[in-house]
């Protein structure tokens, strides 16, 4: 019996040794790279060109050309960030922006500036948005504005030949009112 034993597990154990010379060992991913590059699964689509580089005057325009003795000058502005402007010369260039070019013209908002920054350059106008807006109603700075006049009342030495209706006016009220006496009425006389 014990002989039938050891027998039995040196058979078992030489089975289990064959088994695992017999296991399939781990294939390398590479070998699919040529089904994932032309997959016949996969969704056809163009071939994205590389992002082009930001345009540095996008949402710039012209706000102001000016003609001077001392060079020409121009103001530019963004559409997007109200805070942004630069005021450049032909002299000298702002915080990277140059004037490279300026076709003046005698028409209204036809002026045109070419600016440049970094070696990028741009062709900027006015902007016809700004240019059609009507003018606000705001003082200069510094001028004060007489207040309006209400509806109904006449200010002195304003449209003469014409009378105001006076306002109601309504008297003090008083808080403890005494209550009248009517005045003593004189006894009827006796001789009558």
């Amino acid at each position: 019996m014990f002989l039938t034993s050891v027998l039995t597990i040196l058979t078992l154990t030489a089975a289990l040794s064959a088994r695992a010379d017999d296991l399939p060992t781990r294939l390398n991913f590479d070998r699919y790279k040529g089904m994932l590059d032309h997959s016949p699964f996969a969704v056809a689509s163009a071939v994205v060109a590389p992002a082009a580089t930001p345009n540095f005057a996008k949402d710039l325009y012209l706000a102001n050309a000016a003609k001077s003795p001392d060079g020409d000058m121009v103001t530019i502005a963004s559409s997007n960030d109200r805070e942004f402007k630069k005021y450049l010369t032909t002299k000298n260039p702002v915080d990277g922006y140059a004037i490279a070019n300026i076709q003046w013209s005698d028409k209204i908002g036809e002026t045109k500036v070419t600016i440049s920054k970094d070696g990028q350059f741009a062709t900027l106008t006015f902007n016809q948005a700004v240019l059609t807006q009507p003018l606000p109603n705001k003082p200069a700075p510094g001028v004060v504005q007489p207040p309006q006049p209400q509806p109904g009342f006449q200010r002195p030495g304003q449209n003469p030949g014409m009378v105001a209706p006076t306002p109601h006016v309504r008297g003090p009220i008083q808080r403890n009112p005494q209550p009248q006496v009517p005045p003593p009425t004189p006894p009827p006389s006796a001789e009558e």
